[in-house]
């Protein structure tokens, strides 16, 4: 890791990078909103108690598949402190890992709702809810050496990558290159279903595109549950996750 001096930071595991990662307070302008947002509460939520911090990566230390989306939501993450968990973009998310055969259960609700993955962890670029669902370039550039630190500590075991919308596609093609891998030029362009191989010395990354499990793409069903079983199940095939299976089979 000392390949990478001020990108990647010394951390010797993922469990000492997530004790840092939730204590963060550098970008104010989401520490303000994450902890607005956890006083106001929605409606629905209003007798729970918010987590209202930095939402670290969530899934195994030596994960082969890892999912980059964009930052957590503001009822969703950073109600509960874990990713994607707890709204309705989850709920897509984790009942296609569930039919891909890469987590236990259908449906993730609460940060002790008993889910596990099955080498596969989810992260984001961002790991406090911005507001309006948009960090700035300067959140996004101050928050990049949590992910840095968090691919480097992945990469003896990581075999693939799924990237969520176009800004997870970029941050993904942009991380992996700040960290030496090679990505091809041009840099190839994000679509669902897009897939290019990263290289560093002798280790390859397949990236695999997928639109993001927004209510957006998936109530105007631009997005369905079967397109992302499908990515997800290409993902665990090319890291060869042999528990994982195809989505026809799951049907």
């Amino acid at each position: 890791m000392s390949h990478y001096p001020g990108i990647v930071r010394g951390y010797r595991s993922i469990a000492a990078l997530d004790r840092d990662l939730v204590g963060c307070r550098a970008c104010p302008r989401l520490v303000a909103w994450r902890e607005q947002v956890g006083r106001e509460k929605r409606r629905a939520f209003a007798d729970q108690e918010y987590w209202a911090r930095p939402v670290p990566g969530f899934g195994p230390s030596d994960a082969a598949v890892v999912i980059i989306g964009l930052a957590p939501a503001a009822h969703g993450g950073n109600r509960t402190g874990r990713m994607f968990t707890g709204d309705q973009s989850g709920d897509v998310l984790f009942a296609a890992l569930h039919a891909a055969g890469l987590a236990n259960q259908a449906t993730s609700v609460s940060a002790d709702d008993g889910l596990l993955l099955y080498g596969t962890r989810v992260t984001a670029p961002v790991h406090c809810a911005p507001p309006q669902n948009k960090p700035t370039p300067q959140e996004r550039d101050e928050c990049a050496h949590w992910l840095h630190s968090e691919l480097e500590l992945l990469a003896p075991t990581m075999r693939s990558v799924v990237a969520l919308g176009a800004f997870g596609w970029r941050q993904t093609l942009h991380t992996f290159g700040t960290l030496g891998w090679s990505v091809p030029r041009p840099r190839p362009a994000f679509g669902h279903g897009a897939h290019t191989v990263l290289t560093r010395g002798d280790r390859s990354i397949g990236v695999f595109g997928c639109y993001h499990v927004s209510q957006h793409n998936t109530f105007t069903g631009r997005l369905t549950p079967t397109m992302v079983v499908d990515v997800l199940s290409a993902a665990a095939r090319y890291a060869d996750l042999g528990y994982a299976v195809r989505s026809e089979d799951s049907e």
